[in-house]
């Protein structure tokens, strides 16, 4: 069995025109003080890959276009991404419009993925690299979840932890 090419994963796609009037799903993705422009590039790939209503990039940014743009490999100018100074005030509106704040953090009260019940819709809140999700924002989450982890670390790249938990969500949904 051979691999599809690049023009048979094409032909598999919507039109360009079609695909922008496309309602997407309603699962928001946001980045809680994340600093690597390589991870925020894969975030956007993330939310391309799954058709993920938008990106919402929180903090105070320094973020290196170049390393962007290399990581989300054009897949930038199909997703919505807004940047905002507060996660707090992001996540207060979004849960006032009435959706499910699940913040993806080891907690005491926490729990595994996989056992997870998502609610649409949800926005999905991935901390920095080093700080982990803010205390306000567990505070304000609907839901605490993490990832079991195995080996001897405590934690993984925060992209890949966002793979995994927005691949189940979607899955579990099957939107």
């Amino acid at each position: 069995m051979s691999k599809l090419s690049t023009e048979e994963l094409r032909q598999q796609k919507p039109s360009r025109d079609d695909f922008v009037k496309r309602e997407k799903n309603k699962v928001v993705l946001i980045l809680d003080g994340i600093e690597s422009s390589h991870n925020i590039g894969a975030m956007v790939r993330l939310c391309d890959a799954f058709f993920l209503e938008k990106l919402v990039i929180c903090g105070e940014l320094a973020i290196n276009a170049k390393k962007l743009r290399k990581t989300s490999i054009g897949t930038q100018k199909w997703v919505t991404v807004k940047e905002k100074k507060s996660s707090v005030e992001v996540v207060t509106q979004l849960k006032n419009q009435g959706y499910q704040i699940a913040a993806i953090e080891l907690c005491q009260t926490s729990m595994s993925y996989l056992i997870a019940d998502y609610t649409l819709p949800i926005a999905f809140v991935l901390g920095s690299e080093k700080k982990g999700v803010s205390d306000e924002i567990v505070a304000l989450a609907d839901l605490l979840i993490h990832i079991p982890m195995f080996g001897m670390g405590n934690s993984m790249n925060v992209s890949s932890a966002g793979a995994i938990v927005v691949s189940d969500c979607i899955a579990k949904l099957s939107v």
